[in-house]
């Protein structure tokens, strides 16, 4: 594997860097003044937006662009070190068209869309006229397991009827969100509970459709919105279907692998933010006569951070080629293994950093409490990590019953059969 980068991929690099630099980074300020004083979405957003797309900044995460689409084709591979430059400002992704969930609505209509659905959807989305959500978790059921979700999908004459709750629906809250692509049961007693499963097409202005609040994530309220909606007699066309019936599960898995590349990128731009504010202040204080550097604790940290950030990376980037070669379902273990250590870590590196800092690290002084709520957040969104971890021994136990005495030439002790 050589993860060394194209310089079609470095000069992008250096594009993104300098637009962080030159137009976001200097409005951190002024986006947290404004969000605190209620203006939402910021003044100076759809400016930003504009300005990428100029630039050629735009839509950097789909690979399967069409001529006509504005957007640059990265593969997977290509954008992850994209996605870790934007991910050292928690909003920048917006700026550049390329913010979840919008990012895996694209991939669905893209992959699984009608001419009509791309042209009422995907091509505002892809303009970054619009924004979405992604209704799948409820709050009634594990939705750790996706089969378990209740939302029903009726059938009746040449509509679908939808029924039931969603909640911590991201963007819902947002007032440019006007599309959501929502799971439910089409066929619930199908013997096969991965085909009971569909994906539609709701408008968040059709009648039945309320957000009944927008919850907070560790007592931090997000204006975009991590919302509580319900369903009641939902009616859409049968039009709005996505895919065949009962193409759902499939769908979602499709879906999730290259999101969580990006979601995991951005975590490692995060975690290096992080890391760079904590060795910056361990150079820059004091105590006990000595520099925090030179405490043996922080040294530790410090060392550590940089160990995790790199081991961190590596297995992302070899998800992302996987994922680019074999597809998502030929990367599963890969992305089940960052997406269980990618947010442990940033948690991890961000309570490091606060520490050094003292009391300043966790008030909103630095950017550190949102990180380490984020990386917190992240350990529950796409999956929570038990599931992953529960699929990686599955996948390893049956690799080794697929080898069976593969390991009995290495044992010392009479041989027996396993």
């Amino acid at each position: 594997m050589n993860f060394d980068h194209s310089p079609k991929v470095e000069e992008l690099r250096r594009r993104v860097t300098d637009f962080m630099e030159q137009h976001i980074v200097p409005r951190l300020r002024q986006h947290h003044d404004e969000i605190h004083a209620g203006t939402f979405p910021v003044s100076f957003m759809e400016d930003l937006k504009a300005l990428a797309k100029a630039e050629g900044l735009w839509n950097l995460f789909l690979p399967h662009l069409q001529d006509g689409e504005a957007g640059t084709r990265l593969t997977n591979l290509e954008y992850a070190p994209l996605a870790e430059i934007m991910g050292r400002v928690l909003w920048s992704s917006e700026v550049f068209n390329c913010s979840a969930p919008d990012t895996g609505n694209m991939e669905i209509l893209h992959m699984f869309g009608t001419d009509e659905q791309k042209a009422q959807w995907l091509a505002p989305l892809l303009e970054g006229k619009i924004r979405s959500a992604f209704a799948m978790t409820e709050p009634d059921v594990a939705s750790s397991d996706a089969t378990n979700i209740q939302t029903l999908i009726t059938a009746d004459g040449d509509d679908y009827v939808i029924n039931g709750r969603k909640w911590f629906i991201s963007n819902a809250a947002h007032p440019n969100c006007k599309i959501m692509i929502l799971m439910g049961k089409t066929d619930p007693d199908n013997a096969d509970r991965h085909r009971q499963q569909s994906m539609i097409l709701v408008p968040m202005d059709r009648p039945g459709v309320t957000v009944e609040r927008n919850i907070s994530v560790m007592n931090h309220h997000s204006p975009e919105g991590h919302c509580e909606i319900t369903f009641k007699d939902v009616r859409v066309p049968k039009t709005s279907l996505l895919g065949g019936e009962g193409d759902g599960f499939m769908m979602a898995q499709a879906r999730l692998g290259p999101g969580r590349i990006h979601h995991c990128m951005r975590s490692i731009g995060q975690s290096e933010l992080a890391l760079d504010l904590m060795v910056e202040r361990a150079q820059e204080r004091k105590s006990f006569g000595k520099y925090l550097h030179q405490h043996g604790a922080v040294g530790e940290w410090i060392a550590r951070s940089r160990m995790e950030i790199d081991q961190a990376r590596l297995l992302v980037l070899k998800c992302a080629d996987m994922i680019d070669k074999v597809g998502a379902k030929g990367a599963r273990k890969e992305i089940s293994m960052i997406k269980a250590i990618v947010p442990h870590m940033q948690t991890t590196i961000a309570d490091r950093a606060m520490q050094v800092f003292g009391a300043m690290g966790i008030s909103p002084d630095t950017p550190l409490a949102d990180i380490w709520t984020w990386g917190r957040a992240l350990r529950y969104a796409d999956g929570p990590d038990e599931v992953h971890l529960r699929a990686i021994a599955r996948l390893e136990i049956k690799q080794a019953q697929d080898r069976p005495g593969f390991t009995l030439p290495y044992l010392t002790a009479p041989q027996r059969t396993l």
